[in-house]
């Protein structure tokens, strides 16, 4: 069977990879031509596998199988969409695999005592509009109709974008699901890291979704010219965001599970031949435990007050923007750890996702865990993005194994 579901899935996988605007990869924007044909695709595979198939008003594709009368329903799934020239792996995986799951089981005659959906969300990326996760977050009852007046870059509203769909915009406020109907949401992607590969692990269970925050961060000095202002006479600004650079690195390096990163950095007057005056930069930190972040900008802010102070710059730094972090929750995770060590035979890796995905939206709802597979080098967000036919065996496998065991006690 494991070669027959790796030769199936990656076919179907190239089948959507097709579903692209022009260019290099896979360039597959929420309410486009490319999405419309991704859902036919979608309908086609969801229907081939026993299910009934709807698309809601916020634009997400829904295959259910149902369970008997009055049942709970367990949702599995991911996004369809991509970042521009992105991979053919990275969120519709997650929502193939369950569809090959369920036909698995439909084939088999296995019947489940709950209903099933594989959920394909509209827009997980946030490439388009300025907003994101706004299928999940219409579910789970956080949506917020305000972002329906957030613009393209072509000056489109996206009410108008989800209109121009054949969708209700008005709807959405009402499709949150009651949390007493709902067993939890189980998400598959690709790691999108290096971390199983290293490991030579095919499949992984997600401990938590990393918070996030950001710090702009502006410090100003004096310019002057580089070949006759004295060294002890300096107020260079790159000097104290180099110190801070560093700092961050070093935090983060020594801080387990904390990400530091600088990923801007901006000087003026920007001339060869003259002493910054001013460095405009950025620190986001993320880990998957909100202590250890929340310390660590703390830490980072009186590190940069203190390097501002001896070096005579002034300093403006303020916390933008910040994400809670999604633990997964402890039981679900269990159960799928079990069907990965079922499937694999050796133990579950269990990490942290860096990346934020539609589960941590999920979450408002209900009960949420994720199967991560290996991808090629790390790699994603890249046309080079890749995961194996074997890996995705196992990891349809799995999910096999998680439906049937759960099947057997689904509250325990």
């Amino acid at each position: 069977m494991t070669a027959d579901l790796a030769a199936r899935a990656s076919a179907r996988l190239a089948a959507l990879a097709a579903c692209s605007a022009p260019g290099p990869g896979v360039t597959r924007l929420p309410f486009t031509p490319a999405h419309r044909a991704a859902l036919a695709e979608l309908t086609a595979q969801m229907e081939a596998a026993g299910l009934s198939v709807r698309l809601d008003a916020a634009g997400t594709l829904i295959g259910s199988r149902d369970g008997p009368p009055g049942a709970p329903v367990l949702l599995l799934g991911s996004h369809q969409d991509s970042v521009r020239a992105g991979g053919a792996y990275d969120g519709i995986m997650g929502v193939v695999l369950p569809i090959l799951a369920l036909e698995v089981l439909g084939d088999a005659g296995v019947a489940l005592p709950f209903a099933v959906e594989v959920l394909a969300f509209a827009d997980e990326e946030g490439v388009r509009f300025p907003t994101a996760l706004i299928g999940p977050r219409a579910l789970a009852g956080t949506f917020d109709p305000a972002v329906l007046d957030m613009e393209d870059s072509d000056g489109l509203r996206l009410s108008d974008a989800l209109r121009g769909f054949g969708l209700d915009a008005d709807a959405i406020a009402g499709l949150a699901r009651d949390p007493e109907t709902v067993l939890g949401y189980v998400e598959c992607h690709i790691e999108q890291g290096p971390v199983l590969e290293a490991a030579g692990e095919p499949l992984g269970v997600v401990t938590a979704i990393c918070g996030i925050e950001r710090h702009p961060v502006t410090l100003t000095g004096e310019t002057g010219h580089a070949g006759t202002l004295p060294m002890e006479m300096r107020r260079d600004a790159l000097v104290g965001a180099a110190a801070l650079v560093t700092e961050v690195d070093r935090l983060a390096r020594a801080t387990p599970g904390l990400l530091g990163t600088i990923g801007t950095l901006d000087l003026a007057p920007g001339a060869v031949n003259a002493v910054p005056r001013e460095v405009r930069t950025t620190v986001e930190l993320r880990a998957p435990e909100d202590a250890v972040r929340e310390a660590a900008g703390v830490a980072l802010t009186a590190f940069a007050q203190e390097t501002a102070a001896a070096q005579g710059l002034a300093l403006d730094m303020t916390r933008s923007y910040h994400q809670p972090a999604t633990p997964c929750d402890p039981a679900l995770s269990d159960r799928l750890a079990a069907a990965v060590e079922a499937v694999t035979g050796g133990p579950a890796p269990r990490l942290a996702s860096g990346a934020t995905h539609d589960a941590s939206a999920m979450a408002d709802l209900c009960p949420v865990a994720m199967l991560f597979t290996r991808c090629a080098g790390g790699v994603s967000h890249r046309p080079e993005e890749s995961a194996s036919g074997a890996d995705m065996a196992l990891a349809v496998e799995t999910l096999v194994a998680f439906l049937t065991a759960f099947a057997a006690a689904p509250a325990a």
